[in-house]
């Protein structure tokens, strides 16, 4: 059975899971679904085509599934969906996508949404990706499991973000950051490679002296760069790390976040 709160306004036609709990004067609409063991603390707002996943705690003043904030957006039924065992913390905001786009905005499994931060239409975040208060996603954004956006990040609608790639706190994303890399800054240039992130994902020491050396290669080498990328692919085959950022730069369709070279004393530090 649920437990739903006699304050809480609940639709009809809204399926509530076994085992979840609605909280007093939380809303949900009536195209909602909430999974087991979902907890909705109190005052959440659910509207829209919107599905959460099994588990996952929302806390109060969140708003979830509501109309895009895009003039292009006609009324249509598209749709977010949540994941399992989600994280959603105060005042967070996460859009249904539009009908020019995929119509869904989506958010994988284990993900925390620290309070403040939002995710805009279209989007899609991967699993095990954590926003720092206040971090916000432009629409159409796609960013990769294992990802940390640190706290007032921004980033634009189309960019890519890869997988365990790091944003540090008040940098302005325009460019697509590259799979484990670390931006910084106003304009988010790249500043080296997530070792912390490496580490606790268990790669090997090897592999990420290997990946460091692609990178230094890739991104402060002599040459074009289309020269720098055909010759890190001749030299780094079959790597699984580098081999990522290789297929992640040939898909990509717009700009990629440039590099800046790191102080000795910073550098020491990831060492």
């Amino acid at each position: 059975m649920s437990a739903i709160h006699p304050t809480a306004c609940v639709a009809p036609g809204a399926r509530i899971a076994d085992g979840a709990s609605i909280g007093p004067y939380c809303i949900i609409g009536p195209d909602v679904a909430v999974g087991e063991g979902c907890r909705l603390v109190a005052h959440v707002h659910v509207a829209g085509h919107t599905t959460i996943g099994a588990r996952t705690v929302i806390y109060p003043f969140a708003s979830l599934g509501t109309p895009p904030q895009s003039v292009k957006y006609r009324g249509g039924p598209t749709r977010l969906t949540i994941g399992a065992d989600c994280d959603i913390r105060e005042n967070v905001t996460i859009n249904i996508g539009t009908e020019d786009d995929r119509g869904v905005t989506e958010i994988g499994d284990r993900c925390f949404l620290m309070a403040g931060s939002h995710v805009a239409h279209d989007c899609k975040v991967g699993s095990d990706v954590t926003f720092a208060n206040n971090a916000v996603l432009g629409g159409h954004v796609s960013v990769g499991d294992h990802s940390f956006l640190g706290g007032q990040a921004a980033v634009r609608q189309f960019v890519r973000i890869g997988e365990g790639a790091m944003i540090v706190g008040m940098s302005g994303v325009r460019a697509d950051i590259i799979p484990w890399g670390m931006a910084q800054g106003p304009l988010a240039n790249l500043t080296g490679i997530n070792v912390v992130g490496l580490r606790r994902r268990g790669f090997a020491k090897l592999e990420i002296l290997r990946l460091r050396e692609a990178y230094r290669e890739l991104f402060l080498g002599d040459g074009l760069f289309r020269d720098r990328l055909a010759r890190v692919e001749g030299k780094c085959a079959g790597d699984r790390l580098v081999g990522g950022i290789l297929a992640f730069i040939r898909s990509g369709t717009r700009p990629l976040a440039s590099a800046i070279r790191r102080t000795s004393a910073a550098a020491e530090q990831e060492a």
